[in-house]
């Protein structure tokens, strides 16, 4: 931390312990409003990323709807790469997405964003060859690719570090469960076909789009900010503090309750001003990229680290992904109609939603992220293989079941396990667009690995995923081994303070 961002922290301290030795009020005891903040902010970021996660994945549906035959899909890989090409911009925009989040503000970005992809969503409607639809989905990467970072990044910046797995569970399972009946909207669009010329596939991108921008554009009227700059909040609510930011005095509200939270959970409640010296530095920054980089290394000229981290939220994103893109077209490979294998994805959604949910709440109670990922990639394994080899095709449905609800449980897992083990708001902004960022690969992955020739059971995809879990397996017992083992050199005295914050300690 720069000697500008140090005199920041310590003058806010000081403030924040004035107003403690003042109102004598414990941190943890303002639980109203900490659950208005619940209310205010989970359900709404929830829905926009329901909305974000359907205008994606929703090229599986329309495939099945209509879309092969009208730009013949089926030839060669055409889908794989109509599905895959959103990820290139996806994936290279994350870090200058959190950037720009913070320059101009949640609500005017995630604005921006919203209303960009749904006009992008609606120009699917009207493509005419596969070409064109490769097109809108490369300017549908564009604008979601600040979209979900920016989410991750501002709810950690609200909670503290075991508060936070909970609350990206609610969030992201809202998303799965709308996600989920998608699905059956779609079916009931389908039935527009016809109208106005349109095919049933170009209802769904029509209507779908439509939604998405008159949504992005309430969500200016009532999205929510950061912490320093909330304005949700009445006076009795707040306090002000002075902060000494680019040689300029700036008064500006900060919510007492999270500020004095967060301070005393990770030191971290200040936002720390965006530098080139910085982002370079977080990236050079071998835990940045890699749970345990100081165990896994190699030499070529320089050090390079390998990236643990990333590599398990890809893991993780791939069966995510597998199944939004493919699970329709599994259940057709098993003989299913087209109405029945658009209404069977519901159920397997609602499932994982609800062990999603299980799973983030244990693993805020017991403060453990490393086991319960275990476990989750464990279920994922198991379904990946009964979907392989079953002979059953009911069966085969159950092991969708369990991957679905594997995956779905570790992506928020793994945003937690790594949003808990750094300090810092510029730390924190290119930690999520860096993590975030291979989950766009592992959407790549996902796309390209379930190849047309494959079809109906995707043998060759399904054991690719498979090996991805048992790498991160793996990769979460190496990071255990070095968390714990700095945590207790930690205790012992015989290293200094972890993340440069004297009573931060890793979370396994």
């Amino acid at each position: 931390m720069s000697s500008v961002d140090s005199t920041k922290s310590a003058d806010l301290k000081v403030r924040v312990e004035d107003v403690e030795s003042k109102e004598q009020t414990p941190l943890d005891a303002h639980y109203d409003l900490a659950r208005m903040i619940d209310w205010r902010m989970l359900p709404l970021l929830g829905l926009l990323y329901s909305v974000a996660l359907i205008d994606r994945t929703n090229l599986g549906i329309a495939r099945t709807a209509g879309m092969e035959e009208d730009l013949r899909l089926d030839i060669g890989e055409r889908y794989s790469l109509a599905s895959m090409i959103y990820f290139i911009p996806y994936t290279l925009l994350q870090i200058p997405g959190n950037i720009i989040l913070r320059w101009l503000g949640a609500r005017t970005w995630l604005t921006i964003c919203v209303v960009g992809w749904g006009f992008a969503q609606l120009g699917m409607a009207f493509v005419t060859t596969w070409g064109y639809l490769s097109l809108c989905r490369v300017f549908l990467g564009v604008f979601e690719s600040g979209f979900f970072p920016s989410l991750v990044f501002i709810i950690t910046t609200w909670y503290k570090r075991y508060e936070v797995q909970k609350r990206l569970a609610i969030f992201y399972l809202s998303s799965i469960l709308v996600g989920s009946f998608s699905s059956l909207l779609a079916y009931g669009i389908t039935f527009l076909k016809g109208k106005a010329d349109l095919n049933g596939w170009q209802w769904i991108f029509l209507l779908e789009g439509i939604f998405t921008v008159l949504l992005g554009i309430l969500s200016w009227l009532f999205i929510p900010d950061f912490p320093d700059k909330a304005t949700f909040l009445n006076d009795t609510q707040r306090k002000v503090s002075t902060l000494l930011l680019s040689h300029e005095t700036i008064v500006y509200p900060v919510f007492q309750m999270i500020l004095d939270r967060v301070e005393a959970d990770r030191g971290d409640s200040i936002p720390d001003a965006m530098t080139w010296a910085k982002l370079f530095k977080h990236l050079r920054d071998p835990l940045l990229w890699a749970f345990g980089a100081s165990i896994l290394h190699i030499y070529v000229g320089k050090l390079l680290t390998l990236s643990l981290a990333a590599l398990m939220f890809l893991a993780s994103t791939v069966p995510a992904y597998a199944i939004v893109f493919f699970v329709t077209i599994i259940l057709r490979g098993m003989g299913y109609t087209e109405a029945l294998a658009l209404l069977l994805t519901a159920p397997p959604g609602v499932f994982a939603a609800a062990v999603c949910f299980f799973f983030a709440w244990l693993a805020d109670r017991t403060r453990h992220r490393a086991l319960w990922l275990f476990v989750e990639n464990l279920i994922c394994i198991t379904g990946l293989a009964i979907a392989a080899y079953s002979k059953n095709d009911p069966v085969r449905y159950f092991g969708l079941f369990l991957v679905n609800a594997g995956a779905t449980s570790a992506i928020p897992g793994v945003l937690a396990y790594s949003a808990n083990n750094i300090t810092s708001h510029t730390k924190r902004s290119v930690q999520t667009a860096t993590i975030i960022a291979s989950g766009g690969i592992g959407g790549i992955f996902a796309t390209t690995v379930f190849r047309q020739k494959d079809y109906p059971r995707y043998v060759n995809g399904l054991w690719a995923t498979m090996g991805l879990q048992i790498l991160m397996l793996f990769i979460l017992g190496i990071t255990t081994l070095v968390f714990r083992r700095r945590n207790r050199l930690r205790r012992e005295g015989k290293i200094g303070p972890l993340e440069g914050q004297p009573a931060f300690y890793y979370t396994l």
